[in-house]
């Protein structure tokens, strides 16, 4: 559900030169293949112009709410924000996000192995379960695409090599 969510605004988006990257619990759902869900697309937009985005969506149905949100009346479950960049991943910065091409246009993620680092870093930050448990079902199902010499570096830098550790032991253990 999120994929196509996320597909349908992100290249209406990006036809009318508004640039996204996703983030957050989305990626999960999408990388997990909706093992987990997230309710909400975070989508920051390479410049924060709400008077655009709004226009844009607007177009295509949605209608605006509280703050950076947005939502459609036939997807009440689902709503869309819009938060500030850049996107950083702990102290990472820049990130490239992953891109995909759809219909004549690149729409961009956060890659499997930047997913497992944005759902580690708010384990480290903020000692969160879930986003630990949301970093193992990525790496679990997206094992083949997960670099894990770039998350042990990721989390040397951030100064958390006991998540790595404790992550790697998940993984291994299920």
């Amino acid at each position: 559900m999120e994929e196509d969510v996320w597909r349908f605004l992100a290249w209406h988006l990006q036809k009318a030169g508004i640039e996204t990257v996703l983030v957050g619990g989305a990626v999960v759902a999408i990388y997990t293949e909706g093992l987990y869900q997230s309710g909400d697309l975070d989508m920051v937009p390479d410049e924060f112009e709400r008077k655009r985005i709004e226009e844009v969506l607007t177009a295509i149905g949605f209608e605006a709410r509280a703050g950076r949100y947005f939502g459609h009346p036939q997807c009440e479950h689902l709503l869309v924000e819009f938060p500030k960049g850049p996107v950083e991943l702990g102290e990472e910065f820049p990130v490239t996000p992953a891109e995909e091409l759809v219909s004549g246009e690149i729409l961009k993620i956060l890659s499997p192995t930047d997913c497992v680092k944005d759902r580690l870093a708010g384990y480290i930050h903020w000692q969160t379960r879930d986003t630990f448990d949301q970093a193992v079902l990525v790496c679990k199902k997206q094992a083949e695409r997960i670099d894990w010499s770039v998350l042990k570096n990721w989390c040397k830098r951030e100064g958390a090599l006991g998540a790595y550790e404790e992550l790697e032991k998940a993984v291994q253990r299920e």
